[in-house]
């Protein structure tokens, strides 16, 4: 195997964390990701030292990188600024959601409930995430866009950890109540329905849960 860039390995790490397959608590052992893509331990302790920048990864001193294990406090912070800048998204997405953009979306829902129909759980998992940042694309602000999907893939490493058992995830649903707003152009409603939305994610969590330990093939996760 050819050796894989920096920005490469970033890619599919982020996509591995934010996407569940790599657990929360894991270690990353620098020698076998090296091994693995080919590459020294210095362009992949780069990539680690990028992923804790965004807070995807955790490094502890003398011991190494780990998948960043968020405690509650940082779960609840995590859920309540994603309401705060996702409110203000989508009542700003309203006002620019033309046609072009709420066909978007609406083709979107359509890949989710695909998705959801052949209970493929990693897709919908990646496509609820990629929603909320196709309405960040509608408001055309990079630097909110950029917050946002750091937001979100935290948010996926809380929802992995502290999802009760058993929780039903209406989100889908809620996604449509959402686009219908955005195509009548009701700021207001949207971002209730968001909210609402946000809300109702965050208390499915069960904030009590342990790490749990368990044996991880790389080469599967990042498709090597």
């Amino acid at each position: 195997m050819a050796p894989t860039s920096e920005e490469a390995i970033y890619q599919v790490m982020h996509a591995a964390i934010a996407e569940r397959r790599l657990p929360a608590g894991m270690r990353l052992v620098e020698d076998q990701l090296a091994r693995l893509f080919c590459v020294s331990r210095a362009r992949i302790r780069a990539v680690l030292q990028s992923l804790a920048r965004e807070r995807m990864v955790t490094l502890q001193k003398n011991r190494g990188a780990f998948v960043s294990y968020p405690s509650v406090a940082e779960a609840r912070e995590v859920f309540q600024a994603r309401r705060l800048l996702e409110s203000a998204l989508v009542r700003e997405a309203a006002r620019m959601a033309k046609l072009h953009g709420v066909e978007r979306l609406r083709e979107h829902l359509d890949r989710e409930r695909a998705a959801v129909e052949s209970n493929d759980r990693r897709v919908e998992i990646k496509l609820s995430g990629e929603f909320h940042l196709l309405i960040a694309e509608l408001v055309g602000n990079a630097t909110l866009s950029g917050y946002l999907a750091e937001l979100i893939a935290r948010s996926s490493l809380v929802i992995a950890i502290y999802e009760g058992a058993g929780a039903h995830d209406c989100w889908q649903m809620e996604h449509r109540r959402i686009v219908d707003a955005l195509a009548e152009g009701d700021g207001e409603a949207a971002a209730r329905l968001m909210e609402g939305h946000l809300a109702e994610a965050e208390s499915r969590l069960s904030l009590s849960r342990e790490p749990v330990a368990s044996q991880i093939d790389f080469k599967a996760i990042f498709g090597i």
